[in-house]
């Protein structure tokens, strides 16, 4: 029955997360859910049965994630279902982000991820079966934005290891779906879940701009609908060909295009240099 699959969702207490865990639940699926804090989760899922299972998780940790998972697997007896959705965003231009703060969202954005990925491809190899949603961003696609620098790196990060592991567990029936979202109506805009540099340089107006637009102006003004984004998700899910690209939003699928139409352009008008580059 599609309605016994399990999910694991990581970062499950807000955003597109939280969305897709309530639609879960009212649905019928049994679902894990992670967070780092294990109130925050329990409070803005408020559901209290079998079907639920919280858990505090810290992704960074590869033995948190292990012990989350071998959790899922004793009290459910299987994972179908990956949801790595776990990340946050951050704008600043590359000038004035620190090491720290890159390598801060990279930890999160991408080896969060993988962690999760390395340690449940075990139980999915051996079912030969699954599915893994890594919730990527329509700016793992395109990255053309001022002060985006290093949170596109993340997205495409993840579109790039997501692209070779579709190759890599198909022999295996496991299905891979990178999921491209443009601006949904959430709290991915609000404070704790997007940051901005320490040290703000005044020469970078774009950046300020910027960055005044998404905090100030963009919050809460979203055009996407994030129950939609979750219904979306469970459909492909339940299709026996999931696409490996899935853009969520008009918005997303219009910036898509755009980048397509710029790469043609710049291939077509660069051919000839492109293609003189072999040996005579």
């Amino acid at each position: 029955m599609e309605s016994k699959k399990v999910w694991f969702v990581t970062g499950a207490s807000k955003g597109l997360g939280l969305s897709l865990v309530k639609k879960l639940l009212s649905d019928g699926y049994r679902v894990a859910a992670t967070s780092r804090n294990l109130s925050d989760l329990s409070k803005a899922v408020d559901h209290h049965s079998d079907q639920f299972l919280p858990l505090a998780v810290n992704i960074k940790n590869e033995e948190s994630v292990h012990e989350a998972i071998e959790k899922v697997i004793s009290t459910f007896g299987k994972i179908d279902v990956v949801v790595n959705n776990a990340g946050y965003g951050l704008l600043g231009g590359l000038e004035e982000l620190t090491d720290e703060e890159a390598r801060e969202n990279f930890d999160i954005n991408v080896f969060g991820s993988l962690n999760v990925i390395r340690k449940v491809l075990p139980y999915l190899r051996e079912q030969q079966s699954g599915n893994i949603l890594n919730i990527s961003s329509v700016g793992g696609f395109t990255g053309s934005a001022p002060g985006g620098g290093i949170y596109c790196a993340t997205k495409f990060a993840v579109n790039g290891f997501s692209e070779a592991l579709y190759s890599e567990v198909k022999p295996f029936g496991i299905k891979v779906t990178i999921v491209m979202p443009g601006y949904f109506r959430t709290n991915f805009l609000s404070e704790g879940s997007l940051a901005v540099p320490k040290n703000q340089m005044d020469a970078y107006q774009n950046v300020r701009d910027m960055v005044n637009l998404h905090q100030n102006d963009m919050d809460q003004q979203q055009a996407g609908d994030p129950e939609k984004a979750a219904a979306a998700m469970i459909q492909v899910v339940s299709d026996p060909n999931p696409p490996l690209n899935l853009f969520l939003g008009e918005d997303a699928y219009n910036a898509a295009n755009s980048k397509i139409a710029a790469v043609q352009k710049d291939l077509e008008s660069w051919k000839t240099l492109t293609t003189s580059t072999a040996f005579e």
